[in-house]
């Protein structure tokens, strides 16, 4: 599998494939190699998730044999992983059963990954994503959480406010920020259950991949 790559501000990685099933786990390891020879801090499994949810993705919607790039670009403290195809249908996430495989592969880049998106090209399209590196996962998640909680109770940064009261403040706010965002949904014609379904589903990709 041919590797072309530039240096400079940041590292950046080509590696073309065929989309076929056997080709999937061959792309993470080349890839988990390529990250090797970088230094790239480790991010547990989560870049490896990743790479095969896309994959596999490739192989199932723009079919067998079409021949797609995975690029990944080193940018510091994130790594961005990229899906070339040439098919021009857009990604549709569904909304999958908690029991489903089958369509879930979005979910879990969207539950693993710090940002992603799509955008068409001039051959196809492009689906991308980027990885938080150097701290944990889990470590970032609970950060931006916090962080939501104190805008929404309005609390004051305080460096001197610490213990259980500040912590069963916040674990009060979680829940009622919980509610009002399934009041948010269901005003917006959303099934409040099915919310809270595929946050569970984005929780058990993180905690899966932490493991």
């Amino acid at each position: 599998m041919p590797v072309s790559e530039t240096s400079g501000s940041r590292l950046r990685c080509v590696l073309p494939f065929e989309a076929a099933p056997e080709e999937v786990g061959l792309l993470r390891k080349a890839a988990a190699k390529q990250l090797g020879r970088w230094g790239v801090p480790v991010a547990g499994d989560e870049v490896g998730v990743v790479i095969a949810e896309l994959a596999t993705n490739v192989v199932k919607h723009a079919g067998e044999g079409v021949s797609a790039t995975l690029v990944l670009e080193w940018m510091g403290d994130r790594l961005r992983v990229e899906l070339h195809d040439r098919c021009p249908a857009l990604p549709s996430p569904r909304v999958a059963d908690c029991y489903e495989e089958c369509g879930r592969g979005l979910h879990l880049v969207a539950g693993l990954a710090m940002d992603w998106g799509w955008a068409r090209t001039a051959a196809g399209k492009m689906v991308w994503c980027e990885v938080a590196l150097r701290r944990e996962a889990a470590v970032c998640h609970m950060e931006r959480a916090a962080a939501v909680l104190e805008r929404y109770k309005g609390a004051e940064s305080d460096a001197d406010r610490h213990g259980r009261v500040q912590n069963a403040g916040l674990e009060e706010a979680a829940v009622e920020l919980i509610a009002d965002l399934l009041h948010w949904a269901a005003a917006r014609g959303h099934d409040p259950d099915d919310i809270l379904d595929r946050a569970q589903v984005h929780y058990e990709a993180e905690v899966g991949a932490a493991g």
